[in-house]
């Protein structure tokens, strides 16, 4: 098991500044236990990244910007959930998958959301009615009101994407 060193800076940063953050984002959320989770993953965040809390000129707006940043993947992680729970209710029980395997879809969803959320709207969408609904590149300019060729170009640049950020999973 290996040992974390917290610096005195970040030690310093998290007392002054722990409270306040959470307080911060349990106004937002109005969740005691996930404003209390979010808050010890910004920490988180600053130890990983190892920086020197003493080179940020505003540490609370720098918080702030780390925490909006989490409270944001909450929330579409939410929705995401909330989603895929709706779909399951919709499907007989028995082929109800266990808490582990939604576990999983979930943790798979959140992580496709993310990759494109990369993207912008239109590639998204290009990519999304073409892979998820079938729907052939001339229907899809007309739905985008782009031409075919743009949407080729969409589809291009979603999948080199899609690629880039598979690489960097694996590497």
């Amino acid at each position: 098991m290996s040992t974390i060193v917290v610096s005195a800076g970040l030690e310093a940063l998290y007392q002054d500044h722990h409270h306040w953050l959470q307080r911060s984002i349990l106004r937002r959320l109005h969740c005691a236990e996930t404003a209390a989770d979010l808050t010890h993953d910004t920490f988180v965040r600053l130890l990983i990244r190892n920086e020197d809390p003493a080179v940020f000129a505003e540490p609370r707006a720098y918080l702030s910007r780390i925490a909006s940043g989490l409270v944001a993947n909450h929330w579409r992680r939410h929705d995401i959930e909330r989603a895929y729970l709706e779909t399951l209710r919709q499907r007989p029980c028995a082929q109800a998958p266990s808490p582990e395997a939604r576990y999983l879809v979930i943790e798979t969803l959140c992580q496709i959301d993310a990759l494109l959320h990369g993207l912008p709207a239109k590639v998204r969408q290009a990519f999304l009615l073409s892979r998820l609904d079938g729907v052939r590149y001339a229907q899809i300019a007309d739905a985008l009101g782009v031409s075919e060729r743009m949407v080729k170009k969409y589809m291009a640049r979603a999948m080199l994407h899609c690629l880039q950020v598979s690489e960097d999973v694996t590497a």
